[in-house]
């Protein structure tokens, strides 16, 4: 049987959409990414402890992100299929199951708060000094939770339809607001009181109502797609809820076991000297500016994916009773197995390759831009010792061929098989290549056989290079593509 060519689609509509969705997200995500580092320069500015209390409650923040992310990300995969066929109605009915959840996580989260602060802080310090200020911090972030968890999934909804310029100014609005009344607040400007960590607390719930009301009045009265009613939240179809509750589930573990492993990470990297934790910090930080490309990239795929697969009626589920087989003639693909996909595959399978070759061609750029910017970037913390300042070097130099697999596995595995409705491969290659491989790796490299922290960092961060191999193997069998919608 003669192989299939690489077919690069030659659909301008494609190049259109891809290339605007993403430059939207990759924006999103720097002024995200620059609120973050402007609220921890100006709280550190307060105090070290203030800092590090912060830090530990953005410990337990980071980890209902992440959930929230899995659960809006399932919101994606299975809106952007309905949104294909230009049926809007069931998103909105499906959509229930997310609200729940996210209603749920956050109130959970808040009672938690209200009860044990203290508790829930000793997870990640055992200062007194950290402790009150995180406490304080935590007071009133906690008012926060609900806010953000219906602003994140809101947004998820309108990002399975295409409409992700709304994401960027909300960005935008937390940037003007979060920092403005840091200055305001923290350090008391212009005869405000200086409520230092409660006032970056209120800065931040401050920019969460905000985000809030312009998601709210984007949907109900500019959104022209999916045309949201106020009765729209309380009707829901239980078939649909369980559709994305059956999708949501390896979204939702995939998003705890890495959140886990982060921190996990954090706590390897934290017990080795204060060079190495300081040269992490630099290293880390140029590198999240830049890995925003990938993750911008991951979305958007994911989102043209999911669209191609739901607007292909040709598309159906096959059973067989024998093995699975392929057979490929010309531009149609069809897999003949229980549960696989078969029909017209030639539109899918373009798109498909030619998102793997972009995401190649991305994974060369930004780490030939951070082997570029190590050193001017490394020599703005003039507070370094040269020791540190080697060792970021050097940590950075591992991420620039770590970073490469990063920009091609991570939207191969989360963009395109993930959007094409096959949550269960990212889910079972997390578990496999982090838990039973790099954290055990790293712990012993880090513990057991003392290694030096640059030897670690590479242990860390191996598996964004083998689980490329993973990712190219199961994206270009093609058995990754499910029919979700009804």
């Amino acid at each position: 049987m003669k192989k299939p060519q690489i077919a690069i689609t030659r659909d301008r509509d494609f190049y259109k959409q891809f290339f605007s969705v993403w430059s939207v997200l990759v924006l999103y995500n720097i002024i995200t990414l620059g609120v973050n580092l402007a609220d921890n320069i100006m709280v550190g500015a307060y105090s070290e402890d203030a800092l590090s209390g912060v830090t530990s409650v953005n410990q337990i923040q980071f980890l209902f992100q992440q959930l929230l992310m899995g659960a809006g990300d399932a919101v994606v995969v299975l809106g952007s299929q309905y949104w294909g066929q230009k049926r809007t109605e069931p998103i909105k009915r499906f959509f229930m199951g997310a609200l729940l959840f996210g209603v749920v996580l956050s109130l959970g989260l808040f009672v938690a708060a209200c009860i044990t602060p203290e508790g829930l802080l000793s997870l990640f310090t055992t200062s007194t000094a950290i402790k009150a200020e995180g406490v304080a911090y935590l007071r009133v972030m906690k008012y926060s939770y609900l806010i953000f968890a219906l602003t994140a999934l809101l947004l998820a909804t309108l990002r399975s339809v295409e409409t992700v310029r709304v994401g960027f100014w909300v960005s935008v609005s937390t940037l003007v607001v979060n920092i403005s009344l840091n200055y305001l607040l923290i350090y008391g400007n212009f005869g405000f009181p200086a409520l230092g960590t409660t006032g970056a607390a209120i800065a931040t719930l401050s920019a969460r109502i905000a985000e809030f009301v312009i998601v709210v009045v984007y949907v109900f009265a500019i959104d022209k797609k999916l045309r949201w009613r106020i009765r729209d939240f309380f009707t829901w179809d239980k078939p649909l809820v369980m559709d994305y509750f059956k999708l949501c589930r390896s979204f939702l573990f995939t998003s705890l076991i890495f959140g886990s492993s982060i921190l996990l990470q954090t706590v390897i990297l934290g017990h080795m000297n204060d060079s190495a934790i300081a040269a992490n910090s630099v290293a880390s930080t140029l590198f999240q500016m830049l890995k925003v490309a990938s993750i911008g990239a991951s979305s958007a795929a994911s989102i043209l994916i999911g669209k191609a697969i739901g607007e292909d009626t040709d598309l159906h589920i096959e059973t067989s009773p024998s093995r699975d087989q392929q057979v490929i003639s010309g531009n149609d693909t069809r897999y003949l197995g229980s549960g696989t996909v078969g029909g017209k595959m030639g539109k899918i399978r373009s798109y498909t390759q030619t998102l793997q070759l972009m995401f190649v061609g991305i994974g060369l750029i930004t780490s030939a831009l951070l082997f570029i910017l190590r050193i001017p970037i490394v020599n703005l913390y003039t507070d370094l010792s040269p020791e540190t300042r080697q060792m970021a070097l050097d940590f950075i130099l591992v991420l620039c061929v770590t970073g490469f697999g990063t920009a091609y596995q991570m939207p191969t595995a989360t963009g395109i098989i993930r959007g094409g409705g096959d949550g269960k491969f990212v889910m079972v290659n997390d578990i496999i290549s982090i838990w039973g491989i790099v954290i055990p790796l790293s712990f012993l490299a880090a513990f057991v056989f003392k290694w030096p922290p640059v030897a670690v960092v590479i242990c860390l961060n191996s598996d964004q290079v083998f689980k490329c191999g993973a990712a190219f193997i199961k994206c270009n069998r093609y058995r990754w593509i499910k029919k979700l919608t009804r």
